[in-house]
This record gives structure tokens, C-alpha cells and sequence, in this order.
């Protein structure tokens, strides 16, 4: 026999042994019985799809899962009843458990009165696509409310409420109309505030013009202006000074006297000349 026939025969006789081994190695393992692992869970209340802020649950609504015990959901419910009949006070979306941050008790309803917290108050301003920021103010967004003032060469804009978050964006019916993600115009924007900040904001969109103006998320620092004029705008000068009647009399309670310019620098040059030191002062 020749060599390479040889050699040939040897490979297709490896090939073959090694079929055959690794199928009986194959159908060993498929022989092995299956351990499962008994992972122990409990039951949790999940949303059977997405719901928006102030949804009425149901039992529809709602469904059970099994999740694992050794991560519990913190402030859970684990039966459907628990939640029923209840209002959401923030969106939820698919499969995302139900808890106590995210649904109103019981006697609260639905809507949005449960998205109020104690001590504050929601009130609603009409706007369009500019006041709205172009559509960018939606629920959870923080805004300052500018306040525009029109009365000819008094005409002044002022900040007069800050740092309020945006409760809904648009009415009930733009919202029910929202359908694939689409954005509706709003009309309405709703925010959460202090009663004290609700009565300026009454009386601003009573008196002139609002306009929002957004806010990072992370900048919560008070915004402090003075408001700005028409006069300054145009590069006027200061107004005169304000009159007041102190004790039924008329004073004129002058503008701040601007402060001195800082005095020049002095310079002292000291001349020795053998043993004379004289001292000379240069401005």
C-alpha cells in the first residue's frame, strides 16, 4: 500500500472514531435529568400596560407576577384588590410594579387632586407654543413665570414665581387625544405651587402677560432679579427719585450716591545721598 493511501486511510479511520465518540458523548449528556432550582418568589401587582398620572385602576389594570423574594419591591402590593379603585399619582408603564409613591389611598380618588401634596395648590395658565417653550414644558419640567406689564414708558418684565414644577401639560381632552407617542399643542399648562405664589399668578396673568421660562432639573437655587424697564432697556437713565409722605409730609427720597472712585496709588521714592536720606511723594 502506498503511503499517502496509507496516510488516507489513517485520517478518514480518525475521523470516524471521533464521530462516533462524541455522539455517545452527546447522548450521555441528553440522558443527564434537569435539576431545576426552586427560586422562592411571592406575588406583586405590575400594570397590565401603560397608564397616564390619575388613571382610575381596575381590575384590568392591574395583574400579578411572580417576583423573586430576595429583592423585595419596597411599599408593593401583592394582591390585586389592594389597588383597585385606587388613582395613580405618577405614570407608569408596562409590567412596572404598583407602590405606595406611585398610587393614591384609597378616599383620595382619581385625577389629579391625589397628585397635590398637602400645603400647595395647582393652578392652571393658558399658553401657547412661545409661553410654552415650544411644546417643552410637560408634566415633571420646572419653570419660572415672568410677568410682562404694559403701560407705555413704565412697561416692566419680572420673575414673580420661581422654581415650580409642572403638574399636566394641555386639558383632559388634549391628553386623551395623545395617541402613539404623537405631541398635542397644549393649551393649559397646570403647576403645583403655594397658595402664596397662586395669588401672584392670578394677579400677573390678570394685569399683563405671563411667559415660562424653563428650567435644569438640577439648578433649584431661587431666582433673584430686579426686573428689567423699558427706559433701561432703550439705555435711558435712572429714574427721578421717588416721592414718599413721611408723617404727612412730602420728601423726595433721592437715588444712592454712586460710590467714590478709589484713590490713586502713591508712590514714595527715597533718594540717599552720602549720608543724607531724603523721601519724595509721586502720584
Amino acid at each position: 500500500m502506498k503511503r499517502s493511501n496509507r496516510t488516507l486511510l489513517v485520517f478518514l479511520l480518525s475521523v470516524l472514531i471521533a464521530g462516533v465518540a462524541s455522539m455517545f458523548v452527546y447522548r450521555a449528556v441528553q440522558a443527564i435529568p434537569v435539576r431545576e432550582v426552586e427560586v422562592k418568589s411571592y406575588q406583586v401587582a405590575v400594570a397590565a400596560r401603560p397608564l397616564p398620572v390619575g388613571t382610575m385602576l381596575t381590575a384590568s389594570d392591574v395583574r400579578l407576577v411572580a417576583w423573586p423574594a430576595s429583592s423585595p419591591v419596597a411599599g408593593g402590593y401583592s394582591t390585586v384588590e389592594d389597588v383597585v379603585n385606587r388613582g395613580l399619582v405618577a405614570p407608569v408603564v408596562e409590567n412596572e410594579p404598583l407602590t405606595a409613591a406611585k398610587v393614591a389611598v384609597a378616599e383620595a380618588g382619581a385625577g389629579l387632586p391625589p397628585t397635590i401634596t398637602a400645603g400647595m395648590r395647582a393652578i392652571s395658565v393658558k399658553v401657547n407654543e412661545v409661553i410654552g417653550v415650544a411644546g417643552f414644558v410637560v408634566p415633571g419640567t420646572r419653570v419660572d413665570v415672568v410677568v410682562t406689564l404694559a403701560k407705555r414708558e413704565e412697561s416692566v418684565s419680572r420673575v414673580v414665581v420661581t422654581n415650580v414644577q409642572v403638574l399636566t401639560a394641555g386639558t383632559r381632552y388634549d391628553q386623551d387625544q395623545a395617541k402613539d407617542g404623537k405631541p398635542v399643542p397644549s393649551t393649559v399648562v397646570t403647576l403645583l405651587v403655594t397658595p402664596e405664589d397662586a395669588e401672584r399668578i392670578a394677579l400677573a396673568s390678570a394685569e399683563g402677560q405671563i411667559m415660562l421660562t424653563l428650567r435644569n432639573p438640577l439648578d433649584t437655587e431661587a431666582t433673584e432679579t430686579k426686573g428689567t424697564r423699558l427706559a433701561s432697556l432703550m439705555g435711558a437713565p435712572d429714574p427721578p427719585p421717588v416721592t414718599k409722605v413721611v408723617q404727612g409730609v412730602r420728601r423726595a427720597v433721592p437715588p444712592p450716591a454712586p460710590q467714590a472712585p478709589p484713590p490713586p496709588p502713591v508712590y514714595a521714592v527715597e533718594t540717599i545721598r552720602a549720608a543724607k536720606r531724603t523721601s519724595e511723594v509721586v502720584k
